[in-house]
């Protein structure tokens, strides 16, 4: 296990490129397998999750190549679907909650794939019926064994249909498309989700050969093919990326440019951070966060307290939610912030509270924050990340805060950041890490 121990309370400079995004990698790396030709990705953040996805992809025989930093080549041409039923496989998975985006592929051109319950972090309940709902829309037959928790889906031939999913599951909908590009005839689904992750999916299959229409709209039809070929991809910037150093910066009273932010696939992230009162400057396709002491959340017309809450997209990402309830503890007003998702992701601001954070946890979906700006700042303590997004949220919040923090569990947050103490050292942090 290690350790960050923060210096807080230093004011940054310098320049930040965001990681390939994590959640864009973890679908299309997934879909290599649904070809033996090769694939090229680069921008490949490399981070614990997308780690072991590749692992995983390794044991079940794909060749990997890494031809130079974040970018890999993968030839799926000798693939061993039944490694997911030894216990190696079968361990390897549970670590990963992204391990059950293989379904898709795996189901797509072998006919079967098999997973357990997968892992990850523990912010709520996270269902994965829509996934399995449209494969079983495709014509698969799905078993689920209670004692072991192992999920196994088949089909001999899967054929397209029509589905309207209950819930617009961003990886459920990348999972149904995986499985409907080699299916039969026609699939549409209705109420897909369509964040820029799921477009860079499509696009991707797209250069593959396969046939998808409406990206970016919450309908898409998809006319299956027999088979698909390779093809080069790059992955997006991660906007959560983008967003935590957009609250770094202000939180620290810093100034930081994040360069090739990929405006067009922020979609809210900025318009929310200019309500909290944070100036943006744009650059291009470079952002600007410049040093600024005091920031005042904007209330609505009709006086009521500024509201935040997440929404699919192009609403904004529940992914952020914990910067922006750190950020609004420096602020000069109150916020309140609803988290409608996940019922357990509110729980971190209790390690704020130790901090000195005047927040009201409302109930498990709301917090109620008041800032009282650089007047009380907050101040260094021992705590633990909790999960990926939490953990990133109290980094931000100890390298503000005064005297000095240790932050325990960091392995959470390298399952989403990117040789994170190095890069905020490049730009004036004082953080180490320790065993």
């Amino acid at each position: 296990m290690g350790i960050f121990r923060i210096k807080g309370g230093v004011e940054m400079n310098g320049i930040i490129t965001p990681q390939g995004a994590k959640n864009e990698a973890l679908e299309v790396i997934s879909a290599v397998l649904l070809t033996a030709d090769e694939v090229e990705m680069s921008n490949v953040p490399d981070i614990q999750d997308v780690n072991i996805l590749i692992e995983m992809l390794i044991d079940l025989g794909v060749k990997v190549k890494k031809t130079a930093p974040n970018t890999y080549i993968f030839k799926a041409d000798d693939v061993d679907v039944d490694y997911l039923h030894t216990p190696m496989g079968k361990e390897k998975a549970k670590r990963l909650r992204g391990s059950i985006m293989i379904l898709g592929p795996l189901l797509a051109r072998f006919g079967r794939g098999y997973i357990p319950k997968p892992g990850g972090d523990k912010i709520g309940r996270r269902r994965v019926d829509t996934h399995f709902d449209g494969f079983i829309a495709l014509g698969a037959k799905f078993r689920y064994e209670e004692e072991t928790k192992f999920y196994s889906i088949e089909a001999r031939n899967l054929k397209g249909t029509y589905m309207l999913l209950d819930e617009a599951s961003v990886t459920g909908t990348a999972n149904i498309i995986m499985a409907a590009v080699l299916a039969e005839g026609t699939t549409t689904i209705y109420n897909a989700a369509c964040e820029p992750y799921i477009q860079q999916l499509c696009r991707m299959l797209n250069a593959m050969g396969a046939k998808i229409r409406g990206v970016g709209s919450n309908l898409l039809t998809i006319e299956g093919v027999e088979k698909l070929h390779g093809c080069k991809h790059r992955i997006l910037a991660d906007m959560l990326d983008v967003g935590s150093w957009m609250g770094l910066a202000a939180m620290t009273r810093s100034d930081i440019t994040i360069k090739n932010v990929g405006w067009d696939d922020l979609g809210q992230i900025p318009r929310v951070f200019e309500r909290m009162g944070i100036q943006i400057i744009r650059q291009g396709d470079d952002m600007r966060i410049p040093q600024q002491d005091i920031y005042e959340p904007k209330g609505f017309i009709d006086g009521s307290i500024l509201t935040i809450s997440d929404s699919p997209w192009p609403g904004f990402t529940p992914d952020l939610l914990s910067i922006i309830l750190v950020l609004a503890t420096q602020a000069r007003g109150s916020v309140l912030i609803h988290q409608k998702m996940f019922e357990s992701r509110l729980f971190f601001t209790d390690r704020l509270i130790d901090m000195g954070a005047k927040i009201i946890l409302c109930d498990p979906h709301r917090a109620t924050v008041i800032g009282l700006g650089q007047y009380h700042s907050l101040r260094g303590c021992t705590m633990s990340s909790p999960d990926i997004r939490a953990g990133n949220a109290l980094l931000i919040a100890a390298l503000s805060a005064r005297g000095e923090s240790v932050i325990q569990n960091i392995e959470q947050i390298d399952r989403g950041y990117e040789r994170i103490e190095e890069r905020l050292r490049s730009i004036g942090a004082i953080i180490e890490r320790e065993n």
